[in-house]
């Protein structure tokens, strides 16, 4: 469809939607009541159309026909006013109402009513029978959530309120009148069928005041009952629906409704003006949503953008995992859904999601990420043909309309800082079901992709304060030996339950948590360094071998650190951990080399420092 015939549909659909809402005038008739009028009203249960009229309450010989409610409404809501003009319609509706006292030989006293009402809702309340005359019942009555005005034609004297049983009185929200007047006076007796047949009423609203009138079959003239000024839009919502309800209690009487005629006024002149007014605005808006709308799919339909050939070049290589579709992967974390966010970086945002029944979690790189193309294809290529107990599996990747997407093995038990409850490092060592640690996101496929160079140096400073070696800030450039350090960092949090720390300045190496560590170290207090919340249940010798070794890992001259493979075998318990000074030493630049004397020392007690790398290469 083009954009033309967008808009000239939406135009249709606006000014029919206009039609079709704005207030009609409500006119009706009914002279008789036949069967097929039910389709035009709303009938409760109990009541039926029997005899050319409605028996508001049932009506059924040798049945009881004590303690019954019951209501009637015409099926279409009246616009009764609108807020937006603030004006109120006006209607004109007479009905012929006849109720029949108990004939039989028990001669049971008479009650207990009619009315006519409009009410925001066509439910009967329950237990209304009786002194309630369907109108409310005890718990509504007097409440402003009632929402219904009556008209009531009541036979007996319920309340001290009530003048007599022979009276008209209009309810607001309650069954108490806030008028009412002996019908009497005027001769007419609403449950005297001998006296007169049926009662002819009439209720008018202006807008402003109410009439009502009544007369007999047996008079030519309504007479005015009262008049009363009511603002109904203060009581009742803008739609009302209109009908009778009625009641017996104890007292018992038939209660008719034999004809009902009702013309209300409509306010379409200012529903329409609001039509038209409204249409162009709302085209405006929706010629720009739908131009936005047209853009962005331009853009997105644009040649695979920034990364021509990324596919290509992965699919190419025989260690890539599996390919997914952009669609597969907005259904399996629900279209990225924030509810399933696992974390969040620079790189981007991880989603927990579902992929053939199986947990995964997809990393959606951010286009503000400095990942670009190359560390996503050296990502998918190298990490996806790893597998090793300690990694996080690469199991599949997506690039489509500009989405760089990675599939990975869900790990149930999130990352190390989180069973710290600290936003640290070491929220790249991630924790499957059963606590076991595998390395995730620590820029391995950059390091990988990188090997071909002299020990995968990076030519940028790369790391997280608190975790960079204090050379780091004059060379610019990570070695083995800043990793070194940087392990020794994570022992320390693990150990102590501390954050690392920050490093503000250039060549600070008093990284808080290691220059803590270095005073107790002096004081001969390192184990006060351990976790308070161990309550001490903990290997001492074992706790003080890796307190140690921390300290060894983060010397401040890289080349009195051990290897990796030393740090391994004190871990495992094949060799003591590195002699390290009482007293933390000073950073000097450039590093001296350790001495003959002091590498055949540590050689002698099992540790193997590390000549140091040259800063051309690692």
């Amino acid at each position: 469809m083009c954009f033309s015939q967008v808009v000239w549909s939406l135009l249709l659909a606006v000014l029919l939607g206009g039609a079709l809402t704005q207030v009609r005038c409500l006119d009706f008739n009914f002279s008789t009541f036949k069967k097929e009028d039910e389709h035009n009203l709303i009938i409760t249960e109990g009541t039926t159309i029997l005899l050319n009229a409605i028996q508001v309450t049932p009506d059924v010989a040798n049945d009881p026909i004590t303690n019954y409610s019951g209501r009637i409404f015409y099926n279409k809501p009246f616009r009764l006013w609108s807020k937006s003009k603030k004006i109120t319609a006006s209607f004109n509706t007479t009905f012929d109402l006849k109720i029949t006292p108990d004939l039989s030989p028990k001669q049971s006293p008479v009650g207990e009513g009619m009315a006519f009402i409009l009410a925001a809702d066509t439910t009967l309340p329950q237990k209304s029978e009786g002194q309630w005359l369907g109108i409310v019942n005890a718990s509504t009555n007097g409440s402003h959530q009632a929402k219904i005005v009556a008209v009531e034609f009541d036979t007996r004297k319920s309340y001290e309120e009530d003048i007599d049983d022979n009276h008209v009185g209009l309810d607001v929200n309650s069954i108490h009148s806030i008028e009412q007047v002996s019908l009497t006076k005027y001769g007419i007796n609403l449950s005297k069928p001998y006296l007169n047949s049926s009662i002819k009423a009439r209720v008018q609203y202006d807008g402003k005041v109410i009439n009502v009138s009544a007369k007999t079959n047996k008079t030519s003239e309504y007479k005015l009952i009262f008049s009363l000024p009511l603002e109904l839009s203060s009581y009742l919502p803008e739609k009302v629906y209109v009908g009778f309800s009625a009641s017996t209690g104890n007292a018992i009487q038939t209660n008719c409704l034999r004809s009902w005629e009702f013309h209300g006024s409509k306010i379409a002149d200012e529903e329409m003006l609001w039509v038209w007014i409204t249409v162009p605005a709302v085209l405006t808006v929706f010629c720009m949503f739908v131009f936005y709308l047209y853009w962005q799919r331009k853009h997105r339909e644009q040649p695979e953008d920034a990364y021509p050939r990324i596919e290509d070049q992965i699919q190419g290589s025989s260690m890539a995992p599996q390919k997914f579709k952009l669609k597969e992967l907005r259904k399996a974390t629900r279209n990225f859904n924030p509810k399933n966010k696992l974390g969040k970086g620079g790189f981007g945002t991880v989603y927990k999601g579902f992929l053939a029944n199986k947990e995964v979690a997809v990393k959606r790189v951010s286009k503000d990420s400095s990942q670009g193309k190359q560390e996503f294809i050296a990502e998918v290529t190298t990490i996806g043909s790893l597998h090793h107990g300690n990694l996080v599996r690469l199991i599949g990747w997506c690039y489509e309309r500009r989405e760089l997407l990675l599939v990975y093995e869900f790990m149930p038990n999130c990352s190390l800082d989180r069973v710290l409850h600290r936003d640290i490092k070491a929220s790249n060592i991630m924790l499957d079901s059963e606590f076991n640690a595998k390395l995730g996101d620590f820029g391995l496929a950059h390091t990988l992709q990188q090997s071909e160079n002299t020990h995968h140096t990076t030519k940028v400073i790369a790391g997280t304060p608190g975790y960079m070696a204090p050379e780091t800030f004059l060379t610019g450039r990570a070695t083995v030996e800043t990793d070194v350090y940087a392990f020794g960092v994570l022992v320390l949090e693990v150990v102590s339950g501390r954050k690392p720390g920050n490093q503000n300045e250039q060549s600070d190496y008093n990284n808080n948590i290691v220059h803590w560590l270095w005073d107790l170290h002096r004081q001969e207090r390192i184990l006060d360094a351990i976790d308070s919340r161990l309550t001490k249940e903990f290997d001492e010798e074992g706790m003080l071998s890796m307190l140690v070794l921390a300290l060894a890992c983060c010397h401040p001259n890289p080349h009195q650190r051990p290897s990796m493979r030393t740090v391994l075998q004190v871990l495992t318990g094949e060799v003591p951990p590195p002699l390290v000074p009482t007293e933390r030493p000073a950073f000097v630049w450039p590093a001296m080399p350790p001495s003959f004397n002091e590498y055949a020392e540590n050689f002698s007690s099992g540790s193997q420092l590390s000549p140091f790398t040259k800063l051309t290469g690692r």
